[in-house]
């Protein structure tokens, strides 16, 4: 067994605070409170790194090991939200057409979500595109501001 770490970093939403061990994440706060501070488990530092070069617009995908799931089903609706391109966006019922689930159980997924922006919950609005609720930092906001981050950058790609 590893000992637990974290790490916080500091972001344009507010500090980040990542957690877990050498092997895996354990979850993604935002908006905490603290100051900067680097951890030395393994999926810690790499966790803060890829985040880091996600909000320097460097990255677009992830390659982190997170916290298993539960179920297997918990797993795949997981992989689904995962699936969500970068500056992409689906309904809850779209998403849950997409997984054979139901838009009640996508929300439900996303509001227990421990790893905001690394699983991109924030990619997933309301029915005619309302923003919706967003239970990472400070709610709306914080997802509005995560959308609008990566479309900046996809406009940016596409001159």
């Amino acid at each position: 067994m590893y000992a637990r770490d974290h790490a916080l970093i500091a972001t344009p939403i507010g500090i980040v605070r990542i957690e877990g061990d050498d092997a895996m994440l354990t979850g993604i706060r935002l908006c905490v409170d603290g100051a900067p501070a680097r951890g030395s488990a393994a999926a810690v530092s790499e966790a803060a790194e890829q985040l880091e070069q996600w909000f320097a617009k460097e990255r677009e995908e992830f390659d982190l090991a997170l916290e298993p799931m539960g179920t297997p089903r918990g797993e795949a609706l997981r992989a689904g939200l995962v699936a969500i391109g970068y500056g992409e966006t689906l309904s809850y019922g779209a998403l849950a057409r997409v997984l054979g689930s139901s838009p009640r159980a996508i929300g439900q997924l996303c509001a227990r979500n421990p790893f905001p922006i690394v699983v991109p919950c924030h990619r997933v609005l309301a029915s005619g595109g309302a923003l919706g609720f967003y239970s990472g930092g400070e709610g709306p906001k914080t997802k509005s501001w995560l959308l609008e981050h990566e479309r900046r950058h996809m406009e940016g790609t596409l001159l």
